[in-house]
């Protein structure tokens, strides 16, 4: 399987400020043995500076060990080009999200010295596209992720070149308008991008997730697992970055106040048991998880 979105794994938060490379070993060995073979490491919105350090930190571990750069295919960047408004930021720090602009995404490249093949961000912090083109110029997959743009927002920035959607019916508040909400808005342009779900059961209930993906189409459906340290463990409290996660019976990760979700610590080869659960075919879930990802970033 190939994984678009992993912020950490069997105890190792790629966003902490260190990242030893026998942690980073041990998170691919474990990893590789739960059938994923390639994953994109996810670096979340930050501090600026500490964001280029922490992806420079997934750089140099990969330039170490050829094990680490086998299972690191690149980097995805989610933010801080995201909505600051409660519901659309998630467990994104609010205070570090801000308009998009091509020096501070200049510099997040550079940092992954040419590793970054995702850049998640909300169409509305780059309303003229600017950005988005500039990324997509530079072969880097752009996103939406986080966000509330008009339909005619959404549209701008596939016209600029955005290829994607992060974590589609999360990165929202649980109370929307029922028919003008941005799952309605995404779904229907589902023919121009990919759109990615996270198939935990908690994120997005597994009936819905059928049915979203039933409408996108298969062809245009990735599933990703947006694990975090607590992936893989039970029950305890884990960091993300600069916050702490409880880990309930559930498995599910709650932010400290229960307000949202912070990532998913459930492995993508349990979200293939939940695919089964559906109705989804054996083929059908090796296109969500292993053909569909590859496609988009290789």
């Amino acid at each position: 399987m190939f994984d678009l979105q992993v912020n950490g794994y069997a105890g190792v938060d790629f966003n902490a400020d260190t990242l030893p490379l026998d942690d980073m070993l041990l998170a691919c060995r474990i990893l590789k043995e739960h059938g994923v073979d390639a994953i994109l490491a996810t670096v979340i919105t930050a501090d600026h500076d500490a964001m280029c350090r922490r992806i420079a930190n997934i750089v140099k571990c990969c330039e170490q060990s050829t094990e680490v750069e086998q299972m690191i295919a690149g980097i995805h960047i989610e933010g801080p080009f995201l909505s600051p408004v409660p519901g659309y930021i998630g467990a994104h720090p609010p205070e570090h999200s801000c308009a998009a602009n091509i020096p501070l995404a200049e510099r997040l490249l550079e940092a992954g010295g040419g590793l970054t093949k995702l850049f998640t961000l909300a169409p509305e912090q780059d309303p003229e596209g600017k950005v988005t083109a500039w990324l997509a110029e530079r072969n880097v997959v752009v996103a939406a992720g986080h966000c509330n743009p008009s339909i005619e927002q959404l549209q701008r920035s596939i016209d600029a070149g955005l290829k994607a959607f992060t974590h589609l019916g999360n990165g929202c508040p649980m109370q929307m308008h029922r028919h003008d909400n941005i799952v309605q808005r995404a779904l229907s342009l589902a023919d121009q991008i990919t759109l990615c779900f996270i198939a935990d059961g908690a994120h997005v209930p597994l009936y819905a997730l059928k049915n979203y993906i039933k409408l996108a189409g298969l062809d245009r459906s990735v599933v990703v697992s947006d694990t975090i340290s607590a992936a893989g463990l039970g029950p305890g409290i884990y960091r993300l970055a600069d916050q702490n996660v409880t880990i309930g019976d559930d498995l599910v990760p709650w932010a400290e106040d229960r307000s949202h979700f912070v990532g998913s610590a459930c492995p993508l080869y349990r979200m293939v048991e939940n695919l089964k659960s559906v109705g989804f075919t054996d083929e059908e879930i090796d296109t969500l998880t292993n053909r569909n990802p590859r496609k988009l970033v290789e």
